[in-house]
């Protein structure tokens, strides 16, 4: 990382295909109904352009590959129902639970204590859905219920890649410090991230950023991870290219999982039983 990197005061969580495995659960709703009406499985070359996008499972990408023989609103119905089935079956990802759980009481090279916050772009009734079981409500549990949004929140304007939602999640940190507490700036906040969108979505918002890809989609961007990292990978256009990283300026890296996180890279001190 850059060498005037502040130590990390808080880390800004992504959940769907990062905290929980919910990725393969869209894509097997979505490729039960495609099947139903005799089209093909969803290919990770559709769902890479869609990962991470509000609203983007019934948007004119996927249709327009889909070409189903019934309107939009019967497919978001059926859909739907499939979530309703398989969504609660949903697991942790690796390395997880310990991450979070070390990060809930750790503390930041300068001493003050780590925060922790929720940024996702999934609707409410789905969050609640993912969340319900004990082994991912627990993951919740190391999560302020003031510190977790979700993408259907009135505050949040722009989904992802806008930086709204981290940005407001930095201030709903913020507005929870004690007056005697600094508050905490963009350069000390660490974004975790799997989705291309969330990544540009951290960096415009003046955050370091870790890409912590599902495989499937890394083979889509073999080769532009450097464009992935800066938040440069232009699959949504939203203009303000100034808020845009630097093509390797040390402010984003792309791990394989959240198992065996550097701690001591970021300045992030696990506390030690």
């Amino acid at each position: 990382m850059s060498p005037v990197s502040p130590p990390v005061r808080a880390c800004l969580f992504d959940m769907d295909g990062l905290l929980i495995n919910t990725e393969d659960l869209y894509t097997k709703c979505a490729s039960i109904v495609l099947e139903k009406y005799g089209r093909p499985p969803l290919p990770w070359s559709i769902k890479a352009q869609m990962m991470g996008i509000p609203g983007s499972s019934n948007g004119d990408t996927f249709h327009n590959w889909a070409q189903l023989p019934i309107s939009r609103e019967q497919f978001k119905q059926e859909q739907a129902e499939q979530q309703r089935i398989h969504f609660p079956e949903c697991e942790p990802l690796p390395g997880v639970q310990k991450l979070l759980g070390d990060l809930k009481t750790a503390k930041a090279s300068n001493g003050y204590p780590m925060q922790i916050a929720l940024a996702t772009s999934s609707m409410r009734e789905n969050f609640e859905m993912k969340t319900q079981r004990p082994v991912t409500a627990a993951l919740m549990d190391h999560i302020p219920l003031e510190h977790r949004l979700v993408g259907d929140d009135p505050r949040v304007q722009r989904g992802k890649p806008a930086p709204d939602i981290y940005i407001l999640a930095l201030k709903c940190i913020n507005d929870s410090l004690p007056d005697s507490v600094p508050k905490i700036t963009p350069k000390e906040c660490l974004v975790f991230e799997d989705s291309v969108v969330g990544v540009e979505a951290g960096r415009r918002a003046g955050m370091r950023t870790v890409w912590v890809p599902h495989p499937a989609l890394l083979k889509e961007y073999a080769g532009k991870e450097a464009e992935v990292l800066a938040g440069r990978s232009g699959l949504v256009s939203i203009g303000n290219e100034e808020q845009l990283g630097q093509l390797g300026d040390g402010w984003a890296e792309q791990l394989d999982s959240l198992e065996n996180f550097p701690y001591e890279k970021y300045g992030i001190m696990p506390q030690t039983s």
